[in-house]
């Protein structure tokens, strides 16, 4: 007997669905793209328990006529595509004619249509690959699916599948692209009963991205729009200053669908050099129209790859569009002050104070003797606020005019009042001295400032002194290596950046981070693409060890409540985005190496940098605890001490042999 089985047809479709549909948004976009390619102008998606359960795509289209609805649900059965020269130019968003015949081999499946052209619908119901009726129906024209118990027939497949939340922001995901690369269509998506997007459908880009992304990020983007070699790029790119550590906001559509187009994001990598820091990289929505016989869509099922049959002109486009949208949009970064520094300082005349100040002390109403006269003002605060005044007139700062009449401080006489205006014109006669006298050379200040109380070339101080060991501090080279002196037989040369990077690091992870964050003022939103926000929903406690607190704010935007106190603010965002980056693109699941990456991710931004300016005290700690505590490697591996040795360095000279 042989041993090549033929497999029926059943066991034939089960299989040949798992190429097609893999998870919930896999049956999402096959169907809303039958609802495009059928003239929807609004498209109402629903889904409950991330699709796994219960799934609804309604839309108004063109309907499918009563005759076609049976051949429809065969595989290979399309109307998209009839010879075999309409590959070489597909148009539309569906061609292989797979979807229906997978999606209702593997679930169960209720179509509700009617074609415009006819005077009833009709009600069919299919499950598991097998009809179960087939109705006539009252209902508006168009198409509508349900779709329940995805995968109740093969548990294998159904064992796979992700957490609900997890299911359902692939669908969000699905759905924001889709809502991106067709503005034209009103769409609205609802999740476990509650709408989350709802897309005008006005036929305006900006108004999807506002929708889809929210409004911070639809400011932040720079109009792009040019035209070469046949291929036509339009859309829109983020300002430089709002870079994001990687390409997951990255967003290209050719002739309206969107796929992953390595050649697009090698052309804004090359025209955004000069203008985006390096590891940085623009938040993109670019839609490329060009020839349907320039561009094959039939390369992988899923058809997210494209192959263009030559993509120098590609490149070009879209390098030569995104350099003209820099140009034409790129200004410079305004500094916004708040009311309170934006106003002028008002500098105090003294003359005025004093006179306010007795003033206000004369005029208070005369206090009534009772058994025993009281006195007329505290003299221990008249004092005290006379000393003040003193203080301003010494200031070196303040301007004394040179008056011509006599200052008339108050009425009454007061020991204090006699002082200031005795020390008020001994103000004056300095001051006319000052302006008649030719200066030859500068005046020896009378007190040195406060800082500078130690001698400017004083001998820098060792670092450590013992028996065994000597260390002397000698400098900085560059603003970024430590120069230290060790036993008088070699120098270590130390990189300041690498050495607080790892200390950072150690602190972190003998805390796990919960004792080195502190709560933000502000907090701050955070938006990202629906992949990365469930890596970041599903690893919340990870972030929390890291010193993060973040709470879910909804729509692919979280809030970030609390981070760890070494980190700057302004790296506070980049970090999360970078870190949820990572988490999305990590397929193991071992939590030390999410919390280590964490670590060394936090600690490489809150570590001073080369080239910064640090005080010799600064730079002499961070060389001991380098010393004391033996560290040799930052947490990327970087070597954090060099040492040279003092014979070597007189080989050099040529002193010894």
């Amino acid at each position: 007997m042989g041993r090549i089985n033929v497999l029926d047809k059943h066991v034939a479709e089960l299989i040949a669905a798992g190429e097609v549909v893999e998870r919930p948004s896999s049956v999402i976009k096959e169907l809303v793209e039958n609802s495009i390619d059928a003239g929807a102008t609004a498209v109402t998606v629903e889904i409950k328990n991330g699709g796994v359960t219960f799934m609804r795509v309604s839309d108004n289209g063109s309907g499918i006529l009563k005759d076609d609805i049976r051949p429809a649900f065969i595989r290979h059965a399309t109307s998209k595509v009839k010879v075999e020269d309409d590959l070489d130019a597909i148009a539309t968003l569906g061609f292989r004619g797979e979807a229906l015949a997978s999606v209702s081999s593997v679930s169960h499946l209720e179509l509700i249509t009617k074609a415009r052209e006819e005077e009833t619908g009709t009600r069919y119901l299919i499950e598991g690959g097998e009809e179960i009726s087939f109705d006539d129906a009252g209902c508006p024209d168009g198409t509508t699916f349900i779709i329940r118990d995805l995968f109740y027939n093969v548990p294998a497949r159904m064992k796979f599948l992700k957490t609900d939340m997890a299911e359902g922001n692939a669908v969000s995901n699905v759905i924001d692209k889709i809502a991106l690369s067709h503005p034209e269509i009103a769409l609205t998506y609802i999740k476990d009963s509650k709408t989350v997007l709802r897309t005008a459908g006005d036929s305006k880009l900006l108004s999807a991205i506002y929708a889809v992304y929210g409004r911070d990020f639809a400011k932040s983007l720079i109009p792009v729009d040019y035209t070469l070699g046949g291929v036509r790029v339009s859309g829109y790119i983020s300002r430089p200053e709002n870079a994001r550590p990687n390409r997951n906001m990255q967003n290209f559509f050719i002739n309206h669908r969107f796929v992953i187009c390595k050649t697009a994001m090698a052309a804004i990598s090359e025209a955004c050099k000069g203008s985006v820091m390096v590891g940085k990289f623009p938040s993109c929505v670019l839609n490329l129209d060009m020839s349907f016989n320039a561009v094959d869509v039939n390369v992988h099922p899923t058809k997210l790859e494209v192959r263009f049959v030559n993509e120098r002109p590609v490149f070009d486009a879209v390098y030569h569009a995104v350099k003209t949208a820099l140009m034409n949009g790129e200004q410079r970064v305004e500094a916004k002050l708040s009311d309170n520094t934006a106003k002028p300082v008002k500098r105090v005349n003294p003359f005025e104070l004093a006179q306010k100040v007795f003033r206000e002390r004369d005029e208070q109403p005369p206090v009534q003797p009772a058994a025993k006269p009281a006195q007329k003002t505290n003299l221990r605060a008249e004092e005290l606020r006379a000393e003040k005044l003193f203080q301003m007139l010494d200031e070196p700062e303040v301007s004394v005019p040179k008056m011509n009449h006599t200052v008339k401080v108050a009425d009454s006489a007061s020991p204090f009042v006699e002082q200031y205006q005795k020390r008020i014109e001994e103000k004056r006669e300095e001051k006319s001295q000052s302006n008649d006298t030719v200066i030859a050379q500068p005046a020896e200040p009378k007190e040195a400032p406060a800082l500078a109380e130690e001698p400017a070339a004083q001998e820098p101080q060792p670092l450590i002194e013992l028996d065994e060991n000597y260390y002397k501090y000698i400098g900085e080279a560059f603003k970024t290596y430590i120069i230290v002196e060790k036993n008088d037989r070699e120098i270590m040369l130390i990189d300041k950046h690498a050495a607080h990077e790892r200390i950072i690091y150690e602190k972190l992870k003998s805390e796990k981070g919960s004792g080195y964050s502190q709560l933000l003022l502000t907090p701050i939103t955070v938006t990202l693409n629906k992949i990365d926000y469930n890596a970041v929903i599903s690893d919340l406690e990870v972030f929390r060890e890291a010193g993060f607190d973040i709470d879910d704010f909804g729509s692919g935007s979280i809030i970030v409540r609390s981070a760890p106190q070494y980190l700057p603010l302004e790296d506070i965002e980049p970090s999360v985005i970078e870190m949820a980056g990572y988490l999305s693109e990590n397929k193991k699941e071992i939590k030390s190496e999410k919390m280590e990456w964490i670590y060394a991710n936090v600690s490489c931004r809150a570590a001073i940098k080369g080239g910064n300016r640090n005080t010799e005290r600064e730079l002499i700690e961070l060389a001991r605890r380098v010393e004391d505590e033996d560290i040799r490697h930052c947490p990327h591996g970087r070597p954090v001490c060099i040492i040279l040795k003092k014979h070597e360095l007189e080989r050099m000279f040529g002193r010894i042999e």
